[in-house]
């Protein structure tokens, strides 16, 4: 009798676990537990505030973390098809470029050097070059950017290309801006498109 019992309450709890999910349990609980972890996009859209209005951005851009790290508060988003990366950094407590690092020949040695500093990398940069200067627009204004080539040791990709930029916010608060590829995915308008967006 005691089996027969079991079986049955296994049997209603099958039938219950079902019914739950039928009537969209699943997206329930995968909603509790984004907003718990902070994953939903409301969630990163409010963290990413700290650093700038990315209420704009294209739907085809995803914000996939916004918090502190290292004593800076950054953003890091990626282009859905492409898999480019987008990182805005508060650059304002503990400046690591500025914008006449930007401008000047010295931003290759800077790099260089900031490089050099990180101690316990997951990913090593090597073959760092700066090949081109120019300008883009973001946070209301045209910024000054270097696109960059480099070799990442340690990690599975090999050759990147991409861009750095900084620029200030209405406060007059930094902002560091990258966008990263595979060298043959790169491309200079994506970054051009989701850095506009950004108040």
């Amino acid at each position: 009798m005691g089996c027969l019992k079991k079986v049955i309450n296994s049997i209603i709890l099958a039938l219950a676990i079902i019914g739950f999910f039928s009537i969209g349990g699943k997206d329930w609980v995968v909603n509790l537990w984004n907003n718990h972890m902070g994953k939903s996009p409301q969630t990163m859209l409010e963290k990413a505030q700290k650093v700038g209005d990315f209420s704009q951005i294209n739907e085809e851009y995803e914000i996939e973390k916004a918090s502190g790290m290292l004593g800076y508060n950054g953003v890091l988003a990626e282009h859905n098809a492409t898999g480019q990366k987008m990182i805005v950094v508060d650059d304002s407590k503990k400046p690591i470029l500025t914008k006449d690092d930007i401008i000047s020949g010295e931003i290759e040695s800077k790099i260089k050097s900031s490089l050099g500093k990180i101690k316990y990398q997951s990913l090593g940069v090597e073959e760092f070059e700066i090949v081109k200067h120019g300008t883009m627009y973001s946070y209301g204004k045209s910024v000054p950017y270097a696109r960059f080539n480099a070799k990442i040791t340690r990690f599975p990709v090999g050759g990147v290309s991409g861009v750095v930029a900084v620029t200030d916010n209405s406060k007059g608060e930094d902002r560091i801006l990258i966008s990263v590829n595979e060298k043959n995915k790169y491309s200079q308008l994506l970054a051009e498109e989701f850095f506009k967006k950004i108040r």
